[in-house]
């Protein structure tokens, strides 16, 4: 079925086909096809004929051949997208996922070609990035950077039909903070100091006036990230924690999270944050340092569990309560067993069957509420359980 467009957002502007254009090869064989990896013999003829439509025309793709281009960008997507989900994902080719990119590629600059609206273009882009892998010098990124500014800014729908978000049992306030359980406080510790003191003792500490001056602790607000970045697909977690049952992943825009639940892909606010300074004290490159973003409603918890780099917990709004554990201790946290969530406790922190698990009372913890402005410095397989005590937004980074 034809898609009809509206005035608004559309990509029929020569100069947007040519800002586009310019971020591919000039010639039709510099737009290299090679895989990291063995996919079936029909694919490769299906991406020649997919480029050979792209570059057919001295300029823009005629209609008939962005129509050619559209169809086999589906067929591209179907076919992967079966292998993407026949199995676990960490046994998923990478050249199956570098299948699905291109045809995310070819899909979104068909509907630049053919002047449509841009925001299937932006969700092609997104679903590319989210399950592909990486062509083109990290092409769809790129073009999704080119098209964003283009559309019209997002705001919040009516909350009408608005669906609960599924959640375990009501919790009340968090647990007392006793002093000597509490994790120390610092002000902007020099670098040395950090290091000496906490980083190789591998010791907890919450920073604070690290962050002041990042532009997200006065821009950042549930509004600003619909207008910002309403119309970008991310993954978006359902359940109170992904040890339940119920829990699920999903992918929707921002905006549609925003107005039925309640940011590497989403440059504008990539740039309200800073890598903390105490990152260089790694060994790794900052290429190397992971971001990831962590938004969500009160109530919401991610169980006691360990990661295999040190972490800092950045607080943007919203509080936390968050409890930590030694690794010398992991022997009485119970692990599950399974090779799954074998970095994840079996025990609910908060309300113990200690029947079950009579061990969990020799483990010593720390624990905090984490503010708004403030940063938790988590070592290197420290086991840590965290509670969301109101609608909050945190930063983490990974780094070794």
């Amino acid at each position: 079925m034809a898609r009809t467009g509206s005035a608004e957002g559309e990509g029929d502007s020569p100069a947007l086909w040519a800002e586009v254009r310019a971020l591919l090869p000039r010639a039709e064989e510099g737009l290299t096809l090679a895989l990291s990896g063995e996919v079936e013999d029909c694919v490769l003829p299906l991406l020649r004929r997919a480029r050979a439509l792209l570059y057919g025309a001295a300029g823009r793709p005629e209609a008939a051949a962005a129509a050619a281009l559209e169809r086999l960008s589906d067929v591209l997507r179907d076919y992967s997208w079966e292998k993407l989900n026949a199995g676990p994902w960490r046994e998923v080719g990478k050249g199956w996922r570098q299948v699905y990119a291109y045809g995310c590629l070819f899909g979104a600059l068909a509907e630049v070609a053919a002047g449509r609206p841009l925001s299937r273009a932006v969700r092609l882009c997104d679903l590319g990035l989210l399950m592909g892998a990486a062509v083109l010098d990290n092409v769809l990124a790129r073009l999704v950077r080119a098209l964003q500014p283009r559309l019209p800014r997002a705001a919040p729908r009516a909350p009408d039909g608005q669906r609960p978000l599924p959640s375990g049992r009501p919790r009340g306030p968090p647990p007392a903070l006793q002093p000597h359980e509490a994790i120390p406080h610092l002000r902007c510790p020099s670098l040395e100091h950090f290091r000496d003191n906490y980083l190789l003792p591998q010791r907890p500490v919450v920073l604070e006036g690290v962050m002041d001056h990042w532009p997200c602790m006065k821009k950042w607000s549930v509004d600003y990230f619909c207008q910002v970045a309403g119309c970008r697909t991310v993954p978006v977690e359902l359940g109170a924690r992904y040890t339940d049952e119920e829990w699920s992943q999903q992918l929707m825009t921002v905006s549609d999270f925003v107005s039925q639940y309640i940011m590497d892909e989403i440059p504008e606010l990539k740039e309200d944050i800073s890598i903390p300074d105490y990152c260089c004290l790694g060994e790794g490159e900052e290429d190397d340092i992971t971001i990831n973003a962590w938004f969500g409603p009160g109530g919401t918890i991610s169980p006691l569990h360990q990661d295999p780099q040190q972490n800092f917990l950045a607080q943007v709004f919203g509080k936390k309560y968050i409890r930590l554990y030694s690794p010398q201790d992991s022997e009485n946290l119970y692990p599950h067993e399974s090779q799954i969530l074998h970095n994840t406790s079996q025990v609910d922190v908060e309300d113990p069957d200690l029947v079950k698990f009579p061990n969990f009372t020799k483990a010593a913890f720390q624990s905090c509420i984490l503010m708004p402005g403030q940063i938790l410095f988590i070592p290197v397989k420290y086991w840590h359980y965290v509670r969301s005590l109101e609608l909050s937004f945190s930063v983490s980074f990974w780094w070794s």
